[in-house]
């Protein structure tokens, strides 16, 4: 009987052992819909998402990558030389960061964008990005997709925001005006905001 016992606990260890191991090296985010109901996964579907951590009181959300002020340190030459490389302000670009993923180069968006300028898998193949939580490859993809949508919209700041955001598609559908969708209308006004901010050099 005791022979029994210690076998089960040994398995029960070893099984416990072997889970942990998963854990500690898979990503695993987690949903939470409307009605309360809570799913697991290691590859978001949308960036409603969050990751998270076990701990011992559970599994909890994970703290961002650094903080604001460390990681708008640590990435602003990235930024930078990428955006003076493709001859689009430096602000716009550091404005651009800020709004989408406030310089985390981890976040995952609510649609599954990722990175520090929050790109979707469709963009980040596009402009070949094969990492989207590498801060270089993600703003470099990043800033050719909107120096891609300047060219598109003949330079106006509003409309190439404006799709950077909702897609260029939902753009010229509504006739190369902002889309009326309120995550959109005010995504524009935050960049405008933002930009104006690190160009008098009060971000």
């Amino acid at each position: 009987m005791r022979i029994k016992l210690a076998f089960t606990f040994l398995f029960l260890l070893l099984s416990l052992t072997s889970t942990l191991l998963v854990n500690a090296k898979t990503k695993v985010y987690r949903y939470t819909d409307e009605d309360g109901s809570v799913s697991y996964t290691d590859r978001p579907t949308h960036s409603g998402y969050v990751k998270v951590i076990e701990t011992r009181k559970g599994w909890v959300e994970a703290k961002p990558s650094g903080n604001f002020k460390n990681n708008k340190t640590r990435y602003l030459p990235i930024i930078s030389e990428i955006a003076r490389k493709n001859e689009i302000p430096v602000s716009l670009v550091s404005a651009i960061v800020h709004a989408e993923s406030h310089y985390n180069p981890t976040v995952v968006s609510r649609t599954g964008a990722v990175g520090l300028m929050q790109l979707m898998p469709d963009t980040a193949r596009r402009y070949n990005v094969a990492n989207r939580e590498n801060p270089h490859q993600n703003v470099t993809g990043g800033v050719a997709y909107f120096k891609d949508l300047m060219k598109l919209f003949n330079n106006d700041l509003d409309l190439s925001l404006a799709a950077y955001n909702a897609g260029e598609n939902a753009v010229i559908r509504y006739g190369n005006k902002i889309p009326p969708y309120k995550e959109t209308q005010r995504y524009v006004q935050k960049v405008r905001a933002l930009y104006v901010q690190y160009q008098d050099g009060s971000l």
